[in-house]
């Protein structure tokens, strides 16, 4: 079974809770606003009470893409950081060789 991405799935379950009670409603010959309303509603019921697993996935996806366990590698700043440790230890040589 190939992967799916947890928000794509999420998105259309969610597009789908309000898509098909919209055209029950519509097929039913209700006014389109009242049936778009009810629609929502009823989406928004039906997602919160049947997604729930679904929604903590996506919301843990967006958690890790937003907070990285490790820094991004960034050649600049590991020759910066080599620049400054040399530095140091050439200062503490000298610290070192006065006393």
């Amino acid at each position: 079974m190939k992967f799916v991405a947890p928000w794509l799935y999420y998105s259309v379950l969610r597009v789908l809770m309000f898509a098909v009670p919209l055209a029950i409603l519509l097929s039913l010959g209700f006014w389109p606003w009242a049936a778009a309303v009810i629609a929502a509603l009823l989406g928004l019921c039906l997602s919160y009470l049947l997604l729930g697993k679904s929604r903590q996935s996506v919301a843990s996806d967006l958690y890790r893409a937003r907070h990285p366990d490790k820094e991004p590698a960034n050649p600049d700043s590991e020759v910066e950081d080599l620049a400054l440790n040399a530095k140091e230890q050439a200062d503490s040589e000298r610290e070192s060789k006065s006393q």
